[in-house]
């Protein structure tokens, strides 16, 4: 299982934000960061989106860390690009979801040992934040 290579760039972008501490254009970030400016741009656009960095456009246009980098966890930025965090899909709740019929037994041993795991991650992932990985 890996995150998606989306997930991994904007960790990789938002930790050379976080060092910079300044507003950056996106040829600036693509260039230190190897990833492609079109790739960068999409993964900015989310970032903002999301609420964790803030765009300005125009000449003096660019990016900036919209939160302190002790607020942003590993966890909040995967889940940009990938969804709520669960080790299964038979954790999931939405209505899209079809659950098998098997998944929804509330004393299911393996749904309640997934959702240990499940629950192990999202705390792991929620305790690294930006402060601590520049």
């Amino acid at each position: 299982m890996y995150i998606t290579l989306e997930s991994d760039y904007a960790v990789r972008i938002l930790i050379y934000m976080c060092k910079k501490n300044d507003r950056l254009g996106a040829r600036a970030i693509s260039n230190a960061t190897g990833v492609t400016q079109r790739f960068a741009l999409k993964i900015l656009g989310k970032l903002t989106i999301g609420g964790i960095i803030k765009s300005y456009k125009g000449i003096y246009g660019g990016y900036v860390i919209n939160k302190d980098p002790s607020e942003i966890s590993l966890l909040d930025v995967i889940e940009i690009f990938e969804g709520e965090y669960c080790f299964s899909r038979c954790l999931k709740t939405s209505s899209d979801n079809k659950k098998e019929a098997w998944s929804e037994c509330d004393d299911c041993k393996v749904k309640n040992v997934y959702s240990k795991i499940t629950d192990l991650v999202r705390s792991e992932l929620k305790q690294v934040t930006f402060d601590k990985l520049i």
